[in-house]
């Protein structure tokens, strides 16, 4: 299934975009996706509810705007430096282990939302990820059981003001965690639907121009190594994001560096997840 949700900030409702194109309102359904939603084996409730309430459920209006595909997680945990080619790009020594940071709930926003850039910025950045999201309590998975924790895959911009991240103590969480900086969606797709989230072609636009065009085939630790590797540390609740990292052509690896100014588009996309836009607005 393609799940989503819609509506004006804070009066958001659930979606599901059936086989068709067709997009229809779950709200009856009598769930947001959230926590409790994936902790109860939801997919598979809403999948058995639509079989006999599809045909009764509104349409979703075209010019509906489209919220993230996941309601407020606990926690958006974050893989750095995990593409090959990126980690060339910035001159960095591939890790050996994956580096884990958070950023922030609060970044959450709709996936063709502006991305406001921040107050004093200097250096906002994009990156288009992969995301993960779990379907159940994990903590201290085995790696041959990871692939059993997972809801399904979203398509995730990570955006970074890099001067915050890497020139303000080195804490990567200050330069992740802004308002707009986590557009998440417009589908949370089932895991089902996504036979090898490894192979997957994912790209990004900036004023129309490919910067980014990779494949999830040159991370360095896959899907099921991270899922496994970040239970060991934290627990890992339902509907909890795991970013995978981003391949190369960020604006920090180009020469000369770009970064987003006023009235840039950014446009992103992942095989079988959807595709994203943004228009970048000054802090007001």
């Amino acid at each position: 299934m393609k799940l989503f949700r819609f509506g004006s900030p804070d009066h958001e409702h659930p979606g599901v975009e059936l086989p068709s194109g067709q997009r229809i309102d779950v709200t009856h359904f009598g769930e947001d996706y959230d926590e409790s939603f994936f902790a109860s084996n939801g997919p598979e409730r809403l999948a058995h509810w639509l079989t006999a309430h599809a045909h009764t459920c509104p349409d979703v209006a075209p010019d509906q705007r489209i919220a993230s595909c996941v309601r407020r997680p606990s926690k958006i945990v974050c893989v750095g430096l995990n593409y090959a080619k990126h980690a060339a790009e910035t001159g960095a020594t591939p890790p050996t282990e994956p580096i884990l940071f958070f950023k922030s709930t609060t970044a959450l926003v709709g996936p063709n939302d502006d991305v406001v850039i921040p107050k004093r910025s200097e250096k906002t950045d994009w990156e288009v990820e992969l995301a993960i999201i779990i379907g159940k309590r994990a903590s201290y998975v085995e790696l041959e059981e990871a692939m059993d924790y997972i809801a399904g895959y979203a398509l995730h911009n990570d955006y970074s003001e890099r001067a915050w991240q890497l020139e303000r103590g080195g804490q990567w969480v200050k330069g992740k965690s802004a308002d707009t900086f986590a557009p998440l969606g417009p589908y949370l797709v089932t895991k089902d639907e996504v036979p090898n989230p490894n192979a997957l072609n994912l790209w990004l636009k900036l004023n129309g121009e490919e910067l980014q065009n990779s494949n999830t085939d040159d991370m360095i630790f896959n899907v099921p190594t991270l899922i496994s590797y970040i239970s060991q540390f934290m627990t890992l609740l339902p509907g909890d994001v795991i970013s995978t990292g981003t391949p190369a052509g960020v604006g920090m690896g180009l020469k000369p560096q770009r970064f987003l100014k006023p009235g840039d588009v950014v446009e992103l996309g992942i095989e079988g997840l959807g595709e994203q836009k943004q228009t970048a607005v000054s802090f007001v």
